[in-house]
């Protein structure tokens, strides 16, 4: 299946936004929804609507069985030794708070080391961030090269023996970097240190493999990677997550509870507390089943093939840059550029106007700006629906642009 039989699975893509066809290349914030994961969750609240869990009637079985399925998955997806590694979340981001505000609490203390990157996300800069400010530990970044790639001889550098968490992205938002997480893991435990990845670029792009990885925790969302939003997964290896306290407390998530205590249930309900996020899991099963069908290599392939293009087409373009690695080999299916003198935000305003959806700003990637030496960027990302005729309108979306500001200027 192509890129534009594909396209058709997705009943957003086909409309026209203020008067051309719609060319979405935001996927990277977040990604659309094909119509078999739509019905899924519809079909859950139109047949099956009831809580997990709880009762023996009917529907509240169709609904447990549907949202512990999920969770098989996931589990397969990423490869985990055990459905009892897989626990759901809001996204990313609780996953990577849940993981400082738990294990890290429990593990860091002062004059301990947590090493991360320049490049990192909000999401896994600000919990490690906080954690050592709290426990009095030291927050310590890679160094990066020229190009946005990280070189195993500053992570020997930087990581010692007195390194408690290594925080790494497997694939930045910004620049594209694929980074050597199973290299840098290895590097970490020869220290004694933890692994901790924030997949949400990587897992809907390409295999992931976390026991070939060897990461100790890993987490992702559900909406960048075809399912919906509000849905995501925190993988950790069991004789951590057995170790972990949980860090919300309420329905469902315990064993049994007296007036003075408490004890929890086993892995992974412990962490689920409250009515879970049914539909969500639902849907995100839904889209693994999607991404499986069409093939995470296909997909891979199709995007490191459309990285490249649009590489050498936005190269032909005076006065743009872009930005992370030149070898569209280390790089995922984004491209991030500023047009000399013209604001990202007012790049990504005209193309707007041509029908083109880009993402202009910092990215939640503040530090990163600052390296860059740059207060924001424009970024045009891809997925499995993109073609080469988008990387083309995009193309000439950018040269009506300098055009224009260059008439105003």
């Amino acid at each position: 299946m192509n890129a534009n039989e594909i396209r058709k699975l997705f009943p957003i893509l086909d409309q026209e936004v203020n008067g051309h066809p719609l060319v979405y290349l935001d996927s990277a914030a977040t990604s659309q929804k094909p119509l078999s994961v739509i019905e899924a969750v519809n079909q859950y609240y139109r047949q099956d609507n009831s809580n997990v869990h709880r009762g023996v009637h009917t529907l509240g079985t169709r609904a447990t069985d549907k949202y512990e399925g999920a969770r098989d998955k996931v589990r397969k997806f990423i490869n985990a030794a055990s459905r009892e590694e897989i626990v759901f979340t809001r996204g990313t981001t609780a996953s990577l708070n849940m993981i400082a505000s738990s294990f890290g609490y429990d593990n860091v203390k002062e004059g301990d080391e947590i090493v991360i990157s320049f490049m990192e996300h909000h999401s896994n800069l600000i919990p490690w961030q906080q954690l050592a400010k709290r426990k009095g530990a030291t927050l310590k970044y890679v160094p990066m090269q020229e190009d946005g790639t990280i070189l195993l001889n500053d992570i020997r550098k930087t990581v010692t023996d007195q390194t408690k968490i290594v925080a790494i992205a497997l694939v930045s938002n910004v620049l594209g970097t694929m980074n050597p997480i199973k290299e840098i893991a290895k590097i970490a435990h020869e220290h004694h240190a933890y692994m901790v990845v924030d997949g949400a670029q990587g897992a809907p792009h390409m295999k992931v493999d976390v026991q070939d990885l060897d990461c100790d925790f890993l987490a992702f969302s559900g909406h960048k990677m075809c399912g919906p939003t509000g849905i995501g997964v925190m993988y950790g290896k069991k004789k951590l997550l057995e170790e972990m306290e949980p860090v919300e407390f309420g329905g469902e998530m315990i064993d049994f509870v007296d007036l003075y205590d408490s004890t929890w249930k086993e892995l992974p309900w412990k962490f689920e507390g409250g009515t879970p996020i049914i539909a969500g899991a639902i849907g995100l099963g839904a889209a693994i089943d999607f991404l499986e069908e069409i093939g995470l290599d296909n997909i891979t392939n199709h995007e490191h093939k459309l990285a490249e293009y649009a590489m050498n087409r936005l190269s032909e373009i005076n006065g743009l840059t872009i930005y992370g690695p030149k070898d569209p080999a280390k790089r995922a299916g984004l491209v991030t550029f500023n047009i000399e003198d013209v604001h990202p935000h007012d790049v990504a305003t005209v193309l707007d106007a041509e029908g083109i959806a880009v993402r202009a700003g910092h990215h939640c990637a503040q530090p990163l700006m600052k390296w860059l030496n740059v207060s924001a960027t424009a970024r045009a990302s891809f997925y499995l629906y993109n073609t080469e005729e988008d990387i083309d309108r995009l193309a000439l979306g950018l040269v009506k642009t300098k055009e224009y500001f260059s008439d105003v200027l």
